[in-house]
């Protein structure tokens, strides 16, 4: 990777969830608690509970030096899916170990945020919370290849 300024972030927050290894799909199915990290009052989840959904973005912090991807690879290894770049897909093996879900907000609870549908594993360090607006959601419809459409088929 290109040599750059460095950033550091701190998580704001950790997954507390009832899967702990990072396994590719049915994560519809698995509950999830979002707790603030020391230093953050409630206060910072008022109002979240107003909005159906919050944008999680996490660090993939079990992916080890040795599985970050700085070309192409075929998505989960099938070979019968095109050899693409790691930034036209979203496997966990990215240069920055950057994850962003979109989760379903339950309820607000004190300093938890209950989810579903959120794609990472007990202990995940959570870099920010955003409510997802429509104003920011795609204008116009959204392409995509066939084999997107084949890997998130049993995702969620």
């Amino acid at each position: 990777m290109s040599e750059g300024p460095v950033y550091s972030v701190r998580p704001v927050a950790y997954v507390r969830a009832g899967r702990c290894e990072p396994v590719d799909d049915r994560w519809d199915g698995v509950p999830a608690r979002i707790e603030l990290a020391d230093g953050l009052d409630a206060d910072a989840l008022t109002g979240l509970d107003a909005f159906s959904h919050v944008e999680v973005l996490f660090l993939f912090h079990l992916v080890e030096e040795a599985e970050i991807e700085l070309a192409a690879r075929h998505p989960r290894g099938r070979a019968d899916w095109p050899r693409i770049g790691i930034f036209a897909q979203r496997g966990k093996g990215r240069p920055n170990r950057l994850g962003a879900t979109i989760a379903r907000i339950l309820k607000v609870e004190g300093r938890t945020l209950h989810v579903s549908g959120l794609d990472a594993v007990d202990g995940t360090p959570v870099l920010d919370l955003k409510p997802v607006m429509s104003g920011f959601l795609p204008r116009g419809e959204i392409d995509e290849p066939r084999w997107a459409k084949e890997i998130m088929a049993d995702y969620w």
